[in-house]
Formats: C-alpha cells, sequence, structure tokens
C-alpha cells in the first residue's frame, strides 16, 4: 500500500499500544503522532490538522465505561465538527462504541486488533475525512458561483413613473412562485428586470440560470434545455446536465420565448405542467423544482394568435406579465442611465470623469432611441472614446448617424450616397441598419432577414457601432 498524505494522531494511555500504532501506521502515512494524555488533544489539534485520529475509550487502570472516551469525543468534535475519530475498545466495550458512534464517531476498532482491519478501518476513515473536505469545498465554491452567476450585472435604473410600476410589480411578484413574461422590445432590460424577480426572492441563494433560445438551434434545443445522455445520438460522448437540471432550486430565465417553434412549444409546456424533465436518451424522467420566467419582444397581438404562441403555453407562463417600457416612454430616466454609463466606460477605458454638455444631454433625452438603453449605452462608449472636449458634446454620440431621426428626404439623400460609394462596408452598415429599422430593432427578425444567427448580427452592430 502506497504511503497516504496526512497526519494520524493517536491517542492511548497504553504506550505499548502506542508503538505498535506507530510501527504499523508510518508505512502508510506521512506522519504519525502519539499522545498519552487525552488533555494534550486541544494542542495537538491547533497546530495540526489531522487526517484521522484514533481515541481510547478508557484512560486509567480498571476503567471501562467509557465516559472519557466520550468525553474527548465531544471535545474534539467541538474543535472541528469534520474531524474523523476512530475509536479504540475492548472487546467488552463495543456496545459503549456504538452508542460513541451515534454521537459522532466515524469507526471503531477492538482490541487487540488485527492490522490488516486497522490499516483498512483507518484507510476507509481518512478517505471520509478527504470526501468531507471536498464536498465543503464543491459547497463554497457553488455558493461563489452561484452569486456570481446570480449578481446583475448593472443595476436597474430609474424612477420615472413608468419605471417606479415595474418596480412595484418586482417586488410584489418576487416572493411568490409566479411564472411571469416579461414583455418589451429589444434593449429595455428584460434580463435585468428577471434577475431582480430572482435575488428579491426566497431562492436568492439558489441558482439564477439563463437561456436564450434566440441562440438555441431548434435541433439542440432538448439537449441544451433538458440535457441528454451518453450515446442518445451521434455527438453524445457524455451525459450532459439540461439547464432545467441544473437550475433545480433555483429561477430559469428563457430569454426570446417567441422564438421557439410550436412544435418545441408542447413539449416545453409538457414539463412544466408535470414539473418533470426526461433527458434525451434517458427511460426515466426527474423532478425539477424551478421557478420560470420568460421574456419575449413579441407584441401581446402576436402572442395571443394560435398560430405564432400556444395559448396554454401562455397561459402557464403569464401567471403575471411585467410589461418593460422603452427608453421613449421614459425619458425623465435619460440623463440618470446616461450619466452611470459615461462614469462605467470612463472607468474601464482609463479616461478622466467628464459632464454631457446641455446640447448632448438635450439631445440625448429627444432621441427616441429605437434600440433603447443598449443603443444608448454604446452611443455613450463611443463618445467615452472618441471625446477630445471638456465634456461631452451632441456630436461625440454621433446620435444623427443612427438615421431613424433624419427625414424622409435627408433618408434618400444618404441612401443616394451610399449607393454611389458602393463601399462594401458602409454598405454592409446600410443593410443593417435597414433590416433593424424595418423589424422595430427586432434582433431575431432581423438577423434572420440578413440571414445571419442573433450572436453574427451583434458583432456587425459592434463592428459598425451601431
Amino acid at each position: 500500500m502506497a504511503t497516504q498524505e496526512g497526519t494520524i494522531l493517536i491517542v492511548d494511555d497504553d504506550e505499548d499500544i502506542l508503538i505498535a500504532g506507530k510501527l504499523l501506521l508510518k508505512r502508510h502515512y506521512r506522519k504519525v503522532d502519539t499522545c498519552t494524555d487525552p488533555a494534550d488533544i486541544p494542542g495537538l489539534m491547533e497546530k495540526t490538522s489531522y487526517a484521522a485520529i484514533l481515541l481510547d475509550m478508557n484512560f486509567g487502570p480498571g476503567e471501562s465505561g467509557g465516559a472519557e472516551g466520550f468525553y474527548w469525543l465531544k471535545e474534539i468534535l467541538l474543535i472541528d465538527d469534520d474531524a474523523v475519530v476512530v475509536l479504540i475498545t475492548a472487546h467488552g466495550g463495543v456496545d459503549v462504541a456504538v452508542e460513541a458512534m451515534k454521537m459522532g464517531a466515524t469507526d471503531f476498532i477492538s482490541k487487540p486488533w488485527q492490522n490488516e482491519k486497522v490499516v483498512a478501518t483507518l484507510s476507509a476513515s481518512v478517505k471520509l475525512r478527504q470526501s468531507r473536505s471536498e464536498a465543503e469545498k464543491l459547497k463554497q465554491t457553488n455558493i461563489a458561483l452561484v452569486e456570481v452567476a446570480s449578481a446583475s450585472k448593472q443595476p436597474m435604473l430609474g424612477d420615472s413613473v413608468a419605471m417606479n410600476l415595474v418596480h412595484s410589480m418586482i417586488k410584489r411578484a418576487a416572493p411568490t412562485d409566479a411564472n411571469v413574461l416579461i414583455l418589451g422590445e429589444n434593449g429595455t432590460g428584460k434580463e435585468l428586470a428577471a434577475r431582480a424577480l430572482h435575488q428579491q426572492s426566497s431562492r436568492r441563494d439558489k441558482v439564477f440560470m439563463s437561456v436564450d433560445l434566440g441562440a438555441v438551434t431548434e435541433s439542440l434545443f432538448e439537449s441544451e434545455v433538458f440535457g441528454h445522455k451518453k450515446g442518445s445520438f451521434t455527438d453524445a460522448t457524455n451525459d450532459k446536465i439540461g439547464r432545467l437540471q441544473a437550475a433545480n432550486g433555483g429561477t430559469l430565465f428563457l430569454d426570446e420565448i417567441g422564438n421557439l417553434p410550436l412544435h418545441l412549444q408542447a413539449i416545453l409546456l409538457s414539463v412544466l405542467e408535470q414539473r418533470q424533465v426526461s433527458p434525451v436518451g434517458a427511460t426515466k424522467p426527474l423532478d425539477i423544482d424551478v421557478r420560470v420566467i420568460t421574456a419575449t419582444n413579441l407584441p401581446k397581438s402576436q402572442l395571443v394568435n394560435e398560430n405564432v404562441f400556444r395559448q396554454d403555453l401562455l397561459f402557464r407562463l403569464n401567471t403575471l406579465e411585467s410589461p418593460l417600457p422603452p427608453l421613449r416612454e421614459r425619458r425623465d430616466d435619460i440623463p440618470t442611465i446616461a450619466e452611470y454609463y459615461a462614469d462605467l466606460y470612463c472607468r474601464k477605458y482609463g479616461r478622466d470623469p467628464k459632464a454631457f454638455s446641455d446640447s448632448a444631454m438635450q439631445a440625448m433625452v429627444d432621441y427616441h432611441w429605437p434600440g433603447n438603453i443598449r443603443a444608448l449605452r454604446h452611443a455613450i462608449e463611443r463618445a467615452v472614446i472618441l471625446s477630445e472636449s471638456k465634456k461631452f458634446e451632441a456630436a461625440d454620440l454621433q446620435i444623427d448617424k443612427e438615421g431613424v431621426t433624419s427625414t424622409h428626404s435627408d433618408k434618400n439623400q444618404q441612401d443616394d450616397k451610399l449607393d454611389a460609394e458602393l463601399n462594401l462596408e458602409r454598405l454592409e452598415k446600410r443593410a443593417i441598419q435597414q433590416a433593424l429599422n424595418r423589424s422595430r430593432y427586432n434582433i431575431s427578425h432581423a438577423a434572420r432577414e440578413l440571414g445571419l444567427t442573433r450572436a453574427a448580427l451583434y458583432r456587425r452592430m459592434e463592428k459598425h457601432g451601431i
């Protein structure tokens, strides 16, 4: 047997036992400490973290009740409640040892012992200690990961009348387990609202799992959301836990639920009704306990169309509805949002903080922001990077280049100019802008019209500063 890491402590008033134990165990463990007086245990444990402690039940001649062993077992577990204690007892003290195990002892060995039995018992006990330690580390790691994953990337900014209604709804809905459907245009902060619901709920210390259904291909939907078993299809080389299982006990946020095809809507409805999920290739369903929050940029008029969205699934998802107002309907919040992002990007790019000029602030308030907060954020990021004046000026924001507020004749002149230039970069930007305008900044619809994935469209929007 190879030498194991860890230190063993043997506590017994019999020197012969200590010598025999040390000779036996030093061949199997890195270090073996011995102790004749149990009163030395606290001091030894303060200096060394023991993989296991061999503790005699009786100290002193004639003692057989195990009272001293019980006392020191309690003291050891008070010092370290994960301590692995293996009791040493005489044949007649087996009942005493069993009672001690109920109090927290890991195992026991009888005197006179068999060497193989001692080594096997201690090996199993040390592995138990390692498992406890690893489990505690995983628990703490999981807590940290949950906190990071569930934390909102940014606050929900604004105290306008429209936003106060949203905050009020979240405050009332969060403590319940009711399913919530969040309605709003792209860029209005639907995921922020979902995270706020989670953070104010009783599930806040559990995971918040977000799934963008607009980015999940139809063929991989079941595998991603429900999981799969090894060998269930060609590329299933390992078992995979689905997002529903991963979110068990917590909150599952399904973004862009309106993009889900009707036949997959039926599968999702069945899972939500039965509160059970069957991974692809599995023979038995698994119980799940998940709060479901969904979001879509589809208007309510489309959601109630049976050809677009199953009404039974809609009833299941919209126990509560939370419409998020577009930025143009909460103009009072624009200064607060703008100042927040200006400070954020100045720190990100190492720039000195600066204020907005009156004209810049007025330009932002007057603009109707078809891309909502996302578009405002991008405009401010560009301004932080490009601005060379003491204050952010309206020109730094490049709002007039968005093309949405231009007059019809101005727009035609811009289009004619682009046609004449035939520059591929500008033509690509123009096509993207036209698709976004035509779809009212519905990213999924614009991407479909352009023949791109949502991720590819986002990359190109970033590239062209849209």
